[in-house]
């Protein structure tokens, strides 16, 4: 079971990291990004809902699990929404290792608002992980930041923390295929209604285009979600958010080897910097939970 964990946490940060391979291709021939996630988003919670029908699992909610869905939609919408427009300031492979922040984020959310006490090791973590933001958004000169490039990045960064957050507090009942695809639909349904604001056509221009927008929702959603899922039940949930640490790293090959973006030493560093910071939160607190664990089982 251990090695299947690994595979599906490997596939899942993968998959996940090729959102530049579709998406910078996609702003390149000016096509609507949010028609464009409309359909990512609307064919992913179809794949989902066949899911759902063939394990059998019910899809009634209750008001209070509609609102909880609702917000949940917006929260990944927006941080798509961020991410993507990060892409215009930042750079695919810069913007999308910034986004991997989020694990640090939670954890002061939960500080902040929740009253988890910030350890040593959270200290420690949040200032490399800052130092490497720093790094990243800096343009070869320590006082030229891109401030805007990167407020964009950690707002989505943030939205995606606050999705996290919402759904281990929230008190739904329902499995996380269940919760995915009910995210995927609002998040749908919040594209539908920009596209409506924004007065753009629905009508994709060919085919093929479709085509691609489905395989990015198959593969970006669908099987790095699903392969998530699975993940954490086989291996628990810190290896498989180390092994997440790939989606940057994928994502940073994609921007460099087809879209030419400048492997500089700044950017190595940078990333380094941030997967360290991220890494250490992780593996401290994945132990501080397992000796929780242990003695609540011991009593």
């Amino acid at each position: 079971m251990k090695a299947k964990g690994y595979a599906c946490a490997i596939v899942s940060a993968i998959t996940y990291g090729l959102i530049p391979l579709f998406i910078l291709p996609i702003k390149q021939i000016h096509f609507s990004l949010n028609v464009a996630l409309f359909y990512r988003f609307s064919i992913s919670a179809l794949f989902l809902l066949i899911l759902l029908n063939y394990t059998k699992e019910s899809l009634r909610i209750n008001r209070s699990e509609l609102m909880t869905f609702m917000v949940l939609g917006g929260l990944f919408a927006m941080s798509s929404d961020f991410l993507f427009l990060a892409y215009d300031y930042l750079s695919a492979g810069i913007a999308s290792t910034i986004l991997f922040v989020y694990p640090v984020i939670v954890a002061l959310i939960m500080a902040i608002f929740f009253k988890e006490r910030i350890t040593f090791v959270t200290a420690i973590s949040l200032i490399i992980t800052l130092a490497g933001v720093y790094i990243l958004s800096t343009k070869g000169s320590a006082f030229d930041i891109n401030l805007t490039g990167i407020s964009i990045a950690l707002s989505s960064a943030l939205c995606y923390s606050l999705y996290i957050v919402k759904v281990n507090k929230s008190k739904v009942r329902a499995s996380g295929v269940k919760t995915t695809f009910f995210s995927l639909l609002f998040s749908a349904m919040y594209y539908l209604l920009k596209s409506l604001l924004w007065k753009e056509s629905l009508l994709l221009p060919n085919v093929n285009l479709l085509l691609d927008i489905a395989i990015f929702g198959l593969l970006t959603s669908v099987i790095s979600i699903t392969t998530l899922v699975y993940a954490i039940r086989y291996i628990g949930s810190t290896p498989t958010a180390i092994l997440g640490a790939l989606e940057p790293v994928v994502a940073v090959l994609i921007s460099v080897l087809l879209f030419h973006e400048l492997l500089t030493l700044q950017l190595i560093i940078g990333i380094i910097c941030i997967l360290a910071g991220v890494l250490i939160s992780i593996v401290f607190s994945g132990s501080k939970d397992s000796k929780e664990a242990k003695r609540e089982v011991s009593l």
